[in-house]
């Protein structure tokens, strides 16, 4: 197994134990591995083909599907922003 498809498993794991903490405390390392995400895709990519990338891809947003809303809801301004 590639060393990319061992970080690919690592990232897997990290994000389910993330996911098992309380909703308050999930936003920092939340944060850190929705933006490495795309970098570990890309390096997945390079090592074992576009197929691989597009399962990595495919369970990538399955498992941000909210968050990845959320910023794109927000990004075409159909989320207002607090005045205070």
């Amino acid at each position: 197994m590639s060393l990319s498809l061992i970080s690919g498993a690592v990232w897997v794991v990290a994000a389910t134990l993330v996911a098992m903490l309380p909703m308050r405390l999930q936003w920092v390392p939340g944060l850190a591995l929705l933006v490495a995400a795309p970098a570990l895709l890309a390096w997945i990519a390079v090592d074992q083909g576009w197929w691989v990338f597009a399962l990595g891809a495919f369970a990538f947003v399955s498992m941000f599907r909210r968050p990845l809303g959320y910023l794109v809801r927000r990004a075409l301004g159909h989320i207002e922003e607090d005045a205070a």
